[in-house]
């Protein structure tokens, strides 16, 4: 600790000559690091440190956005102090002595006191961080781009009596039409007839890069070289021809750079045009072009919700008999306090020290998962925010008020049965809503019913909000409540395996056959059928089609086999998994298995072997059976996770079922899996966890509860215990399957050696695996890899933040198109999947699909986990290349993420085909590598990669700041031209060191 007063040994030049002294000393601290430095030298040195210089530049920024509240007559930092600041009781206070509405617009005001305003950042900087913001690499970057702009702009002007003329833009071309070339007619004109100027140079900027490709040749001046001269004194116009040719999608862009000298004067100067062709379909364009340009949408303070008349709930809701009470639940208002402000970062610090025990445990179980569910349960509630509705309209019949919700087939939102949506009335008194409970849902309109005081004429108009269904939050919450927290099963340790030898398979008759030839799905089996009540939690480590819910369902079979008191409660996060695993087991039939459904979920959306399986009540909706003992009887139920809880909420005691299983474990969140254990494991209960945690984990839409850890699966936070290596803890507390049964060889190659450490087998069947090997729709044969090079351009439109790319919807369904056109090669539109990372991307894709190929599937990579097709294809959308504004980790950290990527590239079963921008995705490693992968193996198709795919690739990253400096030196390099041709004249020819020696000297006065 610093001691107060003086120190008595500083020395004349402001250093302490004792290195331990604890005195203050005459040193500036640093106040944007919160430092106290003693001796000068220190101090000078973090001021140049990069973490010194990154907290700066953060801070400035950060206090770049200045905002003007005209009711409270202050200035706000930042958009989201403004919410808080708009929300907040002094602002409200003041709007209502006002008269005004407390949901005000902004203002940007022109000055800020103690700010000044970087004209070339556009922002308010604080004048204590004006010197460090000037100094800022982005800040200088943004400088050299305006000025470089400027140039540009300097060069496209017709000067010195010489102008270009034609037109030097292509449009949309459609490839077929690119074969022999598309030319265009261009001039050079000579406007004043006394000049003498010569053309001396031309070329095209890609020209001098290097493995750069541009389709556009420029010809009729005689020579196709560089340092020509071509004189036109003698005509007034030169014409010359730009010929586009080239067979691949995209758009392309050149530089036509044309050197002129000035006889008469000597000097030389330069006029460029840019050259711009969009190869494509013309009518997909049309179609899918943004409907709306893009504006970020304003986050402003809502109504709040103080009075809300509750309407007639769904039956559903009275479906099954529970005989608990279901807790509440809510969110107490310190934590909502805190959840409402301030970074990501700053949330995450206060609860860590406010809220969160410090130490993980059996004992602090239950409020570190409660509190993060709370966390995300907030950021659930803010974005639904996105899909209020304004000015809506209702329509009644009979009983039923019917509203029209866009994007409810895409469950943007998702609205179930049983939900709630409030209404109010355009001109209600604020904070005056009706609750209307969802009774029906259809494709694009969902039926309310809502109390019998609410009145609606034909012309009004409604702002409609959605709420959030708590029951799934509540029913976790209701199970971490639980006595249930053993650490064998939470927190498993060596001491908790059982001593007894790995059980052997060499007796086991199985069911499946394939099991049989299959040593580790067979030592699966085995281990999970022969363990000992109370074992720890068994894994099923199943990396892509390697049969891990066939090697679920057969442990399941042996149990029942073995056991006649065996009873199993299998689970999976989704219904169509769990549908998966009861269609595996309807041959047990139905008074042994049991499909238990949620009563929202709809009979149309339940296979129709499986509804003898299943019990609905004489309203129609899905329930249990009324005899009590009935449920008792069977011996497997199935269900999701969160519908778990039917089985406790209707009595059945803990350690009714011997076994538990999760299939997909990967894709729950940990509370999740919790529903099922937590309220039905005792101390004899059995769990087995199957899944992949190298694939897509559990959607989480909260940063915060992201990073602190409601993203780790139970199943991946297991294996990441000591007794889960994946070879001390074979056949004891886990087995990782090995053998792929989907993909060829080449498909499963880079994924196996990047994530599975190389292990697996291919052992898919030929038949289907090679049935693209030699066929038209590969590059090189052998090699059912394909990529699409193709440089596009993504978009946005209106208030949709999500990305599309029109330039990859067209190159995708020229692909398709030829695939189901292929006759030597049949296959149905149910064996193409289309996968895209962006929502905006897949309802274009949809599209453009829905006149010629409807069923084939397009969705996001999470639709995808856990399916095969004999044919995908991705289309992966980013292709921004702005280098000024270019940040890697916001443009290629949704399509870069490895176990997105991951699902996608291990779906196909016969033919695996990316569509992507290059130059964008090999600025990520792990995408430079299978590029690297797929461009030696001759898979490549259109401009080859601008990189030497022979050079091992730095995982460590950095190619985005390599692009930048590339683009940089270009932009150097241009402007340097530039100059040199606007200030320096032209030299005669012969001229040299020696050539004034006998030239007279000027006489001087």
């Amino acid at each position: 600790m610093v001691q107060r007063g003086p120190c008595p040994q500083v020395l004349a030049n402001g250093a302490c000559s004792d290195p331990t002294c604890r005195h203050e000393h005459n040193v500036p601290n640093c106040d944007a690091c919160q430092l106290v430095f003693k001796i000068p030298n220190e101090y000078r040195a973090h001021l140049k440190s990069k973490k010194h210089q990154n907290k700066v530049q953060g801070l400035a920024e950060a206090m770049s956005t200045v905002l003007y509240c005209a009711i409270c007559q202050i200035y706000v930092q930042g958009m989201a102090s403004w919410t808080s600041h708009i929300r907040g009781g002094k602002h409200t206070t003041k709007a209502r002595i006002q008269g005004l509405a407390p949901t005000i617009e902004p203002e940007v005001p022109e000055e800020v006191p103690n700010h000044e305003f970087c004209v070339v950042c556009q922002i308010h900087i604080l004048n204590r961080f004006l010197a460090r913001h000037r100094d800022s690499h982005r800040h200088k970057m943004r400088a050299q781009f305006l000025t470089f702009r400027s140039v540009i702009e300097e060069a496209e002007k017709d000067k010195n009596g010489v102008s270009v003329k034609g037109d030097f833009d292509f449009g949309i071309i459609d490839p077929s039409a690119t074969g022999n070339g598309i030319t265009m007619r261009a001039t050079i004109a000579r406007n004043d007839p006394s000049s003498r100027i010569n053309l001396v140079q031309f070329q095209l900027a890609s020209s001098q890069g290097k493995r750069t490709y541009s389709p556009f040749t420029v010809s009729g001046f005689g020579q196709s070289q560089a340092a020509v001269s071509v004189p036109y004194t003698s005509s007034p116009s030169l014409p010359f021809n730009i010929t586009m040719s080239t067979r691949y999608f995209g758009r392309y862009e050149d530089r036509l750079e044309l050197v002129f000298e000035d006889v008469r004067l000597r000097t030389r100067f330069l006029i460029t045009r840019t050259l711009l062709v969009i190869v494509g379909n013309k009518a997909d364009h049309e179609l899918l072009r943004p409907k709306a340009p893009y504006q970020p949408r304003k986050r402003v303070a809502r109504q709040p919700e103080l009075q809300v008349v509750e309407g007639e709930p769904a039956p559903t809701l009275k479906s099954i008999p529970y005989v608990n009470t279901l807790p509440k639940a809510p969110i107490s208002q310190n934590l909502a306090k805190i959840l409402a402000t301030g970074s990501p970062k700053e949330i995450v610090e206060r609860l860590q020290t406010l809220f969160l025990p410090r130490v993980f445990a059996s004992e602090t179980y239950s409020k570190h998962f409660k509190t993060l569910l709370w966390t995300e349960e907030s950021q659930m509630e803010r974005d639904l925010e996105h899909y209020d509705i304004h000015q809506a309209k209702l329509s009644r019949h009979n009983q039923y008020h019917y509203l029209e919700v866009p994007g409810l087939a895409e469950k943007r939102p998702s609205v179930l049965v049983g939900d709630t949506i409030l209404v109010q009335r355009n001109g209600s008194r604020e904070g005056h809503w009706f609750g209307g409970f969802v009774h029906f849902v259809r494709k694009e309109e969902v039926g309310l019913r809502f109390h019998s005081s609410f009145v609606q004429n034909p012309n009004d108009r409604f702002l409609v909000r959605f709420k959030l269904n708590r029951y799934p939050v509540r029913r976790q919450h209701q199970a971490l409540d639980s006595a249930f927290s053993q650490d064998r099963v939470l927190f498993p340790a060596p001491e908790h395996l059982h001593p007894a030898a790995i059980p052997r398979s060499t007796s086991l008759r199985v069911y499946n056959g394939t099991i049989a030839s299959n040593p580790r799905q067979l030592q699966a089996v085995t281990s999970i059928s022969r363990s000992p009540a109370g074992a720890v939690p068994f894994v099923i480590f199943g990396p892509p089609g390697t049969g891990k819910t066939v090697t679920m369902v057969e442990s399941i079979r042996q149990i029942l086999a073995m056991n006649p008191r065996a009873r199993v409660l299998a689970c999976a996060p989704s219904n169509s998994a769990a549908d998966l695993i009861a269609l595996r087991l309807i041959d047990l039939g139905a008074d042994v298995l049991f499909r238990a459904y949620a009563p929202s979920r709809h009979k149309e959306q339940v296979p129709l072997e499986l509804l003898p399986f299943t019990y609905r009540n004489p309203d129609g909706h899905f329930s249990v059976p009324s005899v009590f003992s009935r449920m008792r009887h069977f011996r497997v139920i199935v269900t999701t996770c969160i519908s778990s809880v039917i089985v406790s909420g209707i009595g059945i005691p803990r350690g009714h079922y011997s076994h538990i299983f999760v299939d997909e474990a990967g894709q729950a969140t940990e509370p999740e899996v919790m529903v099922a254990i937590k309220n039905m494991a005792d101390n004899n209960t059995n769990l087995v966890l199957c899944g992949d945690p190298k694939q897509l984990g559990p959607i989480i839409r909260s940063t915060v509860a992201q990073k602190l850890g409601l993203e780790l699966s139970f199943i991946e936070r297991l294996m990441k215990r000591e007794i889960y290596d994946e070879v001390q803890g074979y056949g004891k507390s886990v087995v990782k399957l090995t053998k792929n049964y989907r993909s060829h060889n080449a498909i499963l190659k880079f994924p196996n050696e990047r994530f599975y450490g190389g292990d697996l087998e291919p052992c898919a069947d030929p038949k289907i695996a090679n049935l693209y090997t030699n066929s038209t729709h590969v590059v090189s044969n052998g090699f059912p890899i394909v990529f699409y090079s193709i440089s596009g351009k993504d978009d946005r439109e209106a208030s949709s933040p999500s990305f599309f790319n029109i330039d990859e919807v067209t190159a995708v369904k020229s692909i398709v198109a030829k695939l189901r056109s292929d006759r030597r090669i049949r296959i149905t539109d149910n064996d193409i999947g289309v996968i895209a990372p962006y929502h905006a991307q897949v309802l274009k894709l949809r599209t453009a699909f829905r006149s010629f190929a409807d069923s084939v599937k397009v969705g996001s990579v999470e639709e995808f986990q856990g399916q095969e097709r004999k044919v995908i294809i991705v289309s992966t959308v980013r292709s921004s290349r702005e280098f000024v504004e270019y940040d890697l980790r916001h443009t290629l950290g949704f399509v870069a993420n490895p176990r997105r990527f991951n699902v996608a590239v291990t779906r196909a079963q016969s033919l695996l085909v990316i569509v992507g921008d290059p130059s964008v995705l090999s600025l990520d490693p792990l995408w430079r590598s299978f590029l690297n992968y797929v461009h030696t193996g001759g898979g490549w198709s259109g401009p080859e990669p601008t990189w030497d795919t022979e050079e091992p690739v730095d995982e460590a990253g950095g190619y985005d700041v390599k692009y930048r400096d590339a683009a940089q030196q270009d932009m150097n390099a241009f402007s340097r031209m530039m100059e040199a041709l606007t200030l320096n004249g032209v030299a005669e020819e012969g001229e040299g060191d020696n050539v004034n020696v006998d030239r007279p000297w000027a006489e001087v006065e």
